[in-house]
């Protein structure tokens, strides 16, 4: 069963992939279907937000309540949502609206999925979490490819492929154990004291996850524009993707904890500061190979910390919590480097975003003990839930 578990969630991070693949390698002809500018084309990027951050915060209570066949809904409605922007993106309406249920049922299949491999490596005590997420990067990367040399269809073709890849997830984690099961009790409260270190090791994964979206965002720009490199700029993304892919498939069974996220900022940091006096690509690239190889290691890590820590019944609003506040650093991430490019060019832009992996660097022991999760490197096996009643105010079970 815990296989079956694992395999669930890895099959879910797939599909996940698949559709943000398709999405990214359509962008361009989802704006010329629009015909819309590059501004018009920012202003409705924002509402993938808009429609995510909501989504995430109820998603985690619809989960503990009805189990994971919520995760399974939410995965195949992000495939029908993306099938409905590919009709409707004739106009900034018609694009706003569909990105912003894309953003709902983004947000939604992102809380559930990582909710199930969360639930899955708990119960099964084996590396899940790092690992689906690299199933993630590598699918991404084959999506983005593959939609690359579909270009020459109708746009709806990669996202209805897209979407039958959800529909298959969405039915597998439909069919779990306990898939779809009415709670007849009403939730219970998470309270102060169980959302505040939530909320502290999420400000670790924002600032993770706005290093990381920063260099996929805005490493083509840096080597067209400081290289020159003309159409090798595509070479950039796809050296960071997939570098991120490898490093999580590599080091998904580590567990130290702390030692990771500190070797993952330095990294993180070292990297992009190699970007930022790159004088050739190839420099660039080994620079991006290093901050991709740190950023991929930071998020998946901490929201394992979180999975050790916390019971099955309250597993989805705690995910919720976490990966809500974790994601307005992915949001934040690309409009802090465009700050940044505007006052003092590219290359400062990543010195900024050096300065983002530095302070994390210096944040994470310091949240780590503040969010009573010094001991963050013992098993999850070993102790008892974040919720536990028995230590309230505390992540109870674990001498500190």
């Amino acid at each position: 069963m815990n296989v079956g578990a694992s395999w669930r969630a890895f099959v879910g991070f797939a599909a996940f992939g698949a559709f943000w693949g398709v999405w990214g390698a359509s962008v361009p002809r989802v704006q010329e279907q629009a015909g819309i500018g590059d501004g018009a084309l920012g202003f409705a990027l924002l509402f993938v937000g808009a429609g995510a951050l909501p989504a995430m915060l109820l998603t985690g209570r619809a989960l503990d309540r009805w189990g994971p066949g919520v995760a399974g809904a939410a995965v195949v409605a992000l495939g029908g949502a993306g099938v409905v922007v590919a009709f409707t993106a004739v106009n900034l309406a018609g694009l706003c609206a569909g990105l912003a249920v894309v953003g709902a049922t983004s947000g939604a299949a992102d809380v559930g999925i990582n909710a199930a491999a969360g639930r899955a490596e708990r119960v099964g005590g084996r590396a899940v979490i790092t690992r689906a997420h690299g199933v993630f990067s590598g699918s991404v990367v084959l999506a983005s490819l593959a939609s690359g040399m579909a270009s020459s269809l109708p746009l709806v073709v990669p996202f209805m492929v897209a979407g039958g890849a959800c529909l298959a997830a969405g039915v597998c984690l439909w069919a779990s154990p306990g898939g779809f099961v009415v709670q007849r009790e009403a939730v219970a409260p998470l309270g102060r004291h169980r959302v505040v270190p939530l909320l502290l090791i999420g400000v670790l994964g924002a600032l993770a996850f706005a290093s990381e979206n920063a260099h996929q965002s805005w490493s083509a720009v840096f080597v067209a524009d400081e290289l020159h490199s003309g159409g090798l700029s595509a070479v950039a993304p796809a050296v960071f993707a997939g570098t991120v892919a490898i490093t999580r498939f590599s080091v998904g069974g580590v567990r130290a904890v702390r030692g990771v996220l500190l070797a993952g900022a330095a990294g993180a940091a070292g990297g992009a500061v190699v970007i930022a006096v790159a004088p050739t690509l190839v420099v660039a690239g080994i620079g991006l190979a290093m901050a991709a190889t740190g950023t991929a290691v930071l998020f998946p890590t901490l929201l394992r910390l979180v999975a050790q820590n916390v019971r099955d019944d309250h597993r989805g609003r705690a995910t919720s919590v976490f990966a809500t506040v974790s994601y307005l650093g992915f949001l934040a991430g690309p409009v802090y480097v465009g700050l940044w490019a505007d006052a003092v060019g590219l290359r400062g832009a990543m010195v900024a975003v050096a300065a983002i992996a530095a302070v994390l660097f210096v944040l994470t022991p310091v949240l780590l003990r503040l969010g009573g999760f010094a001991g963050g490197e013992q098993s999850g096996q070993a102790r008892a839930g974040v919720f536990s009643s028995a230590s309230p105010g505390r992540w109870s079970g674990t001498k500190r």
